[in-house]
């Protein structure tokens, strides 16, 4: 008779030894029944008769109504159970099952549709005693079991299923919990793409085969002349008892599982079409499954005999998302009426978790999507500096942070380095980040000290809200003074990995967060060497359930110094590689928080590579300007310049001494390029226009525009900066 587990949450009794059954009989062996069955005359449960007369009655008459057949029955000179041996019993896998290990959870209980040795009408050999009870009341408990057993199932699997909460863990669910305790195997259909919310499918609907899952390989479903197919040795596949051995079958399909189509494109009005339309599973012998398999499997797959498959649709809440078969192999009793009932519950829960995670994918990724949007998508390459950053979101369970890095470029070939974090986890988080961000980079252009930036923020974080807080750090690095500016509010402090090796954790005033209002904060100006790296981070790569902040900046501070060992000590170690180590440091635990990460490389510009002048604004001013810039060229050897660079030295100091009230300042950089930069007190941007031929001036800005390869113009607090840059020669060499 069809068996069904118990849960499985627990373990189960062993059926080939001593105990008791559900119903708190107790149970002898079944070695030990069926010799009693088999050798002991007249029991109480046959009456009247020897055991061979009480065989020769059961053979003739065939097992009780809605039993199934013992195999043993057609081998009347074969004992009707052997001794499974210790460990093994009904429901448990033989040694020919080695498609797939069974976990500890499919080894607890029977299995569902097993084969069960019958020990009499009304299964009275079941209870160690023939005088139990009478046939009808054996039955009835039998059923009622049966009953229980198929509750507890669906309860268990119906739990592992709703464990997942993403798309794989939910098939993965769907498919442990059913193999081998309902199916031999079974194959999962889901649609693709899968539709999210309202959306509705623009082009044919295709199924594509998700994940299959199997006991033993499933050609045995069919003829085995037809599985093993010509040219094979039958011999080859059975083992030492006659029996076919599972192992030794061919395994064909996607990857090597089950031999079915992988995609599968929904004819409309076709009778695939009409099952999943019709929501409730269909046994494989039905009219329509006969009909609808080949469709969905493929028309070379061969069709099990009997009621061995079941096609249960997968229904979400507005449409079928799939479908899944589920599969019996000979050695099984075939699926019941009331399988169906269990396949559509598996397949209910199975389609609804899937909606949900589909739902949940595309919230993560849409909160991933405007976290990294508000991030930049590339870092400047400012002059004298090399950068590198790296940001991780937090876990699964709060993806979604407000962490936040930033590098600027700034007038005088500086470069203004930002890290923040909002507090929270959350879409608002996100938002509010993008916010600060913005007006972090707003202030920047205006080239206002990092304390005064900082302020501002704070003032911009209230206007937000009453609970809007963050932490920031704001630095400035000038790479011709070799010196940086740093203020803090309430940040980690940052750590300078020397060029020997040495890490230092920066002393800076930590400050108040932003966003809690009248508080002022502090900027210190520090050395900032050639070859020495400045580490910016969040605190998630330093704070974590398991340690505290200052455990974690001291683990960093340890990891940069051995990092730099291993490039030596005139060799600081690449900037990407770096970061890579860095996270490397991350534990199992560490991942509570999003992380950002800002690493910057101090090359710096050599004195020698930098000229500078102050021009009193008056009418000689632009040749002394040319004159200056002649014979800095001379110097450097870049005479091949010296046309295009008067020439538009000329016109912007022109235009700068016309406004200017105080001395105008003259500056060229070489580096990769020729960099000029002109500034004046005048705040008013210079705007390129296109001058009429009647007028006697407008074309500066015209010829900047056509010969230099960049220029600019940037307002500062004391007025503005006007600059451009030219190529160097490839004759050039810089020394």
């Amino acid at each position: 008779m069809t068996e069904y587990p118990t849960s499985q949450e627990g373990p189960q009794p062993v059926a080939s030894g001593g105990g008791t059954d559900e119903a708190g009989h107790g149970k002898a062996p079944i070695a030990a029944t069926e010799a009693v069955r088999t050798h002991a005359p007249g029991t109480a449960a046959e009456p009247g008769g020897t055991a061979a007369d009480v065989r020769a009655a059961r053979s003739a008459a065939g097992p009780p109504a809605g039993l199934p057949r013992p195999r043993a029955a057609a081998a009347p000179d074969v004992p009707a159970a052997a001794d499974p041996g210790p460990g093994q019993g009904p429901g448990l896998e033989q040694s020919h099952d080695t498609a797939r290990p069974r976990t500890g959870t499919e080894a607890d209980g029977p299995v569902i549709g097993a084969p069960r040795t019958q020990t009499g009408a009304g299964g009275a050999g079941r209870h160690g005693g023939g005088a139990a009870g009478t046939p009808g009341q054996g039955s009835a408990d039998s059923a009622a079991r049966r009953e229980a057993d198929r509750l507890r199932f669906v309860g268990a699997a119906t739990r592992r299923i709703a464990r997942g909460i993403d798309l794989d863990e939910i098939v993965l669910g769907l498919c442990r919990a059913t193999v081998p305790t309902f199916s031999d195997a079974i194959l999962v259909y889901l649609r693709d793409p899968l539709p999210v919310g309202d959306e509705r499918p623009v082009g044919p609907v295709v199924l594509r085969l998700r994940r299959t899952d199997r006991l033993r390989p499933i050609d045995d479903l069919t003829d085995i002349s037809s599985t093993i197919g010509a040219g094979m040795d039958l011999a080859g596949a059975t083992g030492a008892t006659g029996e076919l051995d599972f192992s030794q079958l061919p395994l064909v399909g996607p990857q090597g599982d089950l031999p079915a189509a992988e995609l599968c494109e929904i004819r409309s009005g076709g009778a695939l079409a009409e099952v999943l339309r019709g929501v409730r599973p269909v046994f494989g012998s039905s009219a329509a499954a006969r009909a609808a398999l080949p469709e969905l499997l493929g028309l070379d797959h061969p069709l099990p005999r009997g009621n061995r498959a079941v096609l249960a649709p997968l229904r979400g809440r507005r449409r079928v998302i799939g479908a899944a078969v589920f599969l019996r192999s000979p050695e099984r009793p075939a699926f019941e009426q009331n399988d169906l009932l269990v396949a559509a519950q598996l397949a209910t829960h199975t389609a609804l978790g899937i909606d949900k995670a589909v739902l949940y994918g595309r919230e993560a990724y849409i909160a991933d999507e405007l976290q990294r949007t508000m991030l930049p998508d590339g870092l400047p390459q400012p002059t004298g500096v090399r950068l590198a950053s790296r940001y991780l979101p937090a876990a699964e369970t709060a993806r979604v942070g407000g962490d936040w890095y930033d590098a600027i470029p700034l007038p005088g070939s500086r470069v203004a380095l930002v890290v923040g974090d909002v507090m929270g986890h959350s879409m608002t988080s996100a938002a509010i980040m993008g916010q600060l961000r913005t007006t972090a980079q707003t202030l920047a252009q205006l080239d206002l000290p990092p304390a005064e930036v900082l302020h501002h923020l704070d003032e911009q974080a209230q206007r937000l809200g009453s609970d809007r807080m963050a932490t920031c750090l704001y630095a400035v690095y000038d790479p011709v003074a070799h010196r940086i500016t740093i203020a803090n509010a309430g940040h980690p402090p940052p750590v300078l990995l020397h060029l020997g090796g040495r890490a230092e954790v920066l002393r800076v005033p930590p400050g108040a967060p932003i966003g809690v209002g009248g508080v002022d904060f502090e900027a210190v100006e520090l050395d900032a060497p050639a070859g020495a790296t400045l580490l910016l981070y969040t605190d998630g790569l330093v704070e974590s359930r398991l340690r505290d902040v200052w455990t974690g900046i001291d683990q960093l501070r340890e990891r940069l110094a051995s990092t730099a060992q291993l490039t030596g000590l005139d060799h600081p170690p690449p900037l990407e590689a770096l970061c890579d180590d860095v996270l490397d440091m991350l534990g199992p635990g560490d991942r509570d928080d999003d992380i950002a990460l800002l690493a910057a490389r101090f090359d710096g510009i050599a004195p020698s590579d930098v000229a500078y002048w102050f021009l009193d604004p008056e009418e000689t001013a632009p040749g002394r300007a040319r004159r200056f810039a002649r014979r800095a060229l001379t110097r450097w050897g870049l005479e091949e310049l010296s046309d295009s660079l008067e020439l538009l030295v000329s016109e912007v100091v022109t235009n700068a001494v016309r406004y200017a009230e105080r001395p105008v300042t003259l500056r060229l950089l070489r580096t990769d390029v020729l960099r000029c930069e002109v500034g004046d007190d005048s705040p008013q941007l210079p705007r390129q226009r296109r001058a009429r031929d009647t007028d006697e001036g407008g074309r500066g800005l015209f010829l900047v525009n056509r010969l230099a390869r960049r220029w600019g113009a940037t307002r500062l607090s004391s007025g503005k900066v006007v600059w451009f840059e030219l190529p160097l020669p490839p004759s050039a060499e810089r020394r």
